[in-house]
């Protein structure tokens, strides 16, 4: 048996662990990577991730891109930082345990706040699984949130991650409506009758007829939370899921979807994939005009008195 050699660490991630030492050579002193990390992110918030550079934030803390080279080495280890710093802990579980249901709701509507708080959060890429300590921390709350269940360790980190996904997808929805609501000045009920009112104008029964069914529903209107049903119904699953888990009865693994990946890389399959967007481009154009027409000879059926 040979030694497992140790991982190499980029800067970022030895900084976010602690087993990074910060210069302390030069005029420079009242520097550090806390200072450049919240500067980033004072300006991340203020005007978005795209805003943020090296030369931004030295500007913003009165020196030159080149002294903060010294703490943090890219702008991807900042981006880095900033995210770490920017998730922040997860809420520490309640003193008597508390169920666990409760407390991975809790955890939703926690990782929710952030995102709300900094939504330049959901503009960072997955690079795969947290390899900083904070980020680390919120997978290993869910996962102790789950601990008290029958569910397998696969299982549990099954459901934290669809959790997860769904708190992320809730944010992104949420800080665009947050972002048009700034841009327009509009309430969030006068965006959704907006909303309501663009869809009604483009969605034709003939060619979307689930979709119109729902606008007629007033789906768009609904004061529901979708996302909110959605976690809950998940978690009825898990509640159903974990039940079965202890009571012994065997548990058939689900079978992964199958996916069929094409050689991208070869001409022949590079030619048809164009052609199915060609294609798939004639018929939205085929299907657009369509409404036209059936508008049209509406509109005509109607000044006509009704005759068709």
């Amino acid at each position: 048996m040979t030694d497992q050699a140790e991982p190499e660490l980029s800067r970022a991630v030895a900084l976010a662990w602690g087993v990074a030492v910060n210069p302390q050579r030069g005029p420079k002193r009242e520097m550090s990577v806390e200072r450049i990390v919240d500067a980033a992110i004072e300006i991340a918030d203020a005007e978005g991730l795209g805003a943020v550079s090296m030369a931004a934030v030295a500007a913003r803390l009165g020196y030159t891109a080149m002294s903060l080279y010294r703490y943090v080495s890219a702008k991807d280890d900042l981006v880095l930082l900033m995210q770490e710093a920017g998730v922040g802990l997860p809420p520490a579980p309640p003193a008597e345990g508390g169920h666990w249901r409760q407390r991975i709701e809790t955890l939703y509507a926690a990782q929710m706040g952030r995102y709300l708080q900094h939504p330049w959060l959901l503009d960072i890429p997955i690079n795969g699984s947290p390899t900083t300590p904070n980020s680390a921390a919120w997978m290993d709350a869910g996962l102790a949130a789950l601990s008290s269940t029958a569910l397998s360790h696969a299982e549990r980190l099954a459901v934290v991650l669809a959790v997860t996904g769904l708190a992320r997808w809730c944010g992104v929805v949420y800080a665009g409506y947050a972002r048009a609501a700034q841009a327009t000045g509009l309430s969030d009920e006068a965006l959704a009758q907006r909303e309501d009112q663009l869809f009604r104008a483009l969605i034709d029964v003939d060619a979307f007829p689930a979709l119109r069914a729902a606008i007629d529903a007033g789906v768009f209107l609904d004061e529901g939370d979708p996302f909110a049903f959605g976690l809950a119904r998940l978690l009825d699953g898990v509640v159903a899921h974990a039940e079965h888990r202890a009571s012994g009865r065997p548990v058939e693994a689900p079978a992964a979807p199958e996916v069929s990946p094409l050689p991208v890389a070869d001409k022949r399959v590079r030619e048809a994939q164009k052609a199915v967007r060609a294609a798939e481009r004639q018929l939205r154009d085929a299907q657009r005009d369509l409404r036209h027409a059936s508008r049209e000879a509406l509109d005509r059926a109607e000044r006509a008195g009704g005759r068709p």
